[in-house]
């Protein structure tokens, strides 16, 4: 495939572009070696089933051993909310994004992406946000919507949301559309970064790429795309973290009201939600 009009010549991509990196800390992908720096888990890691046999009271996963866990109680801790659904949800949705916005980037300025073999890329799960990738091998694959739905939506996102809903009981739909989320965001950055540097067709891309994803089977329904603007139809459960409110793109315009009491019971914290 030929490279976008106002990409580099060449599917370079490695060590990260200049391009890329100034397009900030979610667009960024390690690819030093060694890889990485010490030793850290592969996505496959996180995608395989948990080790749930931690003993004592209040288990601690290991961050090698049991990684979405570890990110999962990190993400909790530092938002202090008691939900561990709320937790996971927005943990699924930080790593979606982090891996929309390498593709997206990738495939909008160089008409390539790489390959992300969940084997093959490390992920930190004990960092701060943005989650921090490191890719062993770079291998450049084709720029279409169709390599990307491969790259990101089959190899990755899938198996993330099988191993989230069936850990944290998050409700599929919910998850779906969080990945929805993260796409238009990461989209919508791009779109604004190309065009306050004059690469028209670097945004016609990104635009392009974005609404053509959106409309995957797998993302189909999950929101409404109005230019580089997104309204989803289900609730990442952001509101529900201590202080906070509704994300711009919520299907909800104010948090929901608490139930009153002499409603039905609000169901339990591991119940399907969203």
């Amino acid at each position: 495939m030929k490279p976008a009009p106002d990409s580099d010549p060449a599917p370079d991509l490695d060590p990260a572009p200049a391009a890329i990196r100034s397009l900030g800390g979610f667009f960024a992908l390690h690819t030093s070696r060694p890889v990485p720096p010490r030793p850290l888990p592969t996505l496959a890691d996180a995608y395989a089933p948990g080790d749930d046999e931690h003993p004592g009271p209040n288990p601690r996963p290991r961050l090698a051993k049991d990684p979405l866990a570890f990110r999962v109680r990190k993400v909790a801790a530092a938002l202090r909310v008691p939900e561990t659904r709320v937790a996971a949800s927005v943990a699924q949705q930080g790593l979606a994004a982090r891996l929309w916005s390498v593709t997206l980037g990738c495939a909008a300025l160089h008409g390539h992406v790489p390959d992300l073999a969940p084997p093959l890329l490390h992920w930190d799960p004990d960092a701060t946000a943005p989650d921090d990738l490191w890719l062993e091998e770079v291998r450049p694959l084709p720029g279409d919507a169709g390599t990307v739905a491969d790259v990101v939506l089959h190899t990755h996102l899938a198996p993330l949301t099988v191993a989230v809903h069936a850990r944290y009981r998050v409700a599929t739909g919910l998850l779906w559309g969080n990945a929805a989320s993260a796409l238009a965001g990461a989209g919508r950055e791009l779109h604004r970064w190309a065009r306050r540097n004059g690469r028209t067709d670097t945004a016609d891309r990104a635009r392009d790429l974005t609404a053509g994803l959106l409309a995957h089977p797998l993302l189909a329904g999950t929101g409404t795309l109005t230019g580089t603007a997104f309204r989803r139809r289900s609730c990442c459960l952001y509101y529900r973290v201590p202080g906070a409110g509704v994300c711009g793109d919520c299907c909800f315009s104010r948090p929901p009201e608490p139930p009153r009491s002499s409603s039905p019971p609000h169901p339990s914290p591991g119940a399907p939600s969203g």
